[in-house]
């Protein structure tokens, strides 16, 4: 069986073993709904399996009856879980986007969770979107360890309209479009 050269299973080698001098960073970008966070979750579990230290939160989708009703919050290396978003309208909820309402305790657990990540093997943050890359709130100190990461590899989904940002702060990243990839 043939993978695609961009699936988490052909790139977690290369992740893990990224050159000190030059650390690896790679942006996972794609459409909505297009597959980055199961592509991270994908990645996350390739790593478990690999037995590696994995550190980093991911944000998988929360379906009802195939209808997306929120989203979740995960932190990879506890397992622990959290609501990160309701369906605008649904909940009384603190910062609001277009389509959800953020769970402002679960925000500030993810940037708990974060400031807590000294070393790993492999470290995913999915997403970083306008609240950090624009308005400076949010898992913030996400950001801060991609900015000063050195020993570790680095994932971080980031939406298609903010990869110019990113790559301004970030200019050694590398870019995976997987709206184009197999997911293997």
């Amino acid at each position: 069986m043939q993978f695609p050269k961009n699936s988490p299973r052909a790139l977690l080698a290369s992740l893990i073993s990224p050159n000190k001098n030059n650390p690896r960073l790679l942006l996972v970008t794609g459409t909505r709904g297009s597959g980055k966070s199961l592509w991270c979750m994908d990645l996350a579990g390739r790593a478990y399996a690999r037995g590696l230290n994995l550190c980093g939160l991911v944000s998988p989708s929360i379906f009802l009856n195939e209808e997306k009703i929120g989203i979740g919050l995960k932190d990879l290396h506890s397992g622990e879980e959290g609501r990160l978003a309701y369906r605008k309208g649904d909940e009384n909820g603190g910062i609001q986007t277009q389509d959800w309402q953020m769970v402002a305790e679960t925000l500030e657990w993810g940037n708990s969770v974060l400031e807590h990540v000294k070393t790993c093997d492999l470290f995913i943050l999915d997403e970083i979107g306008p609240f950090e890359l624009e308005h400076g709130i949010g898992l913030m100190a996400g950001l801060d360890i991609i900015d000063n990461a050195k020993e570790f590899p680095c994932v971080a989904v980031i939406r298609p309209s903010l990869i110019e940002k990113a790559l301004a702060r970030w200019h050694w990243a590398e870019v995976l479009d997987v709206s184009m990839e197999m997911v293997s």
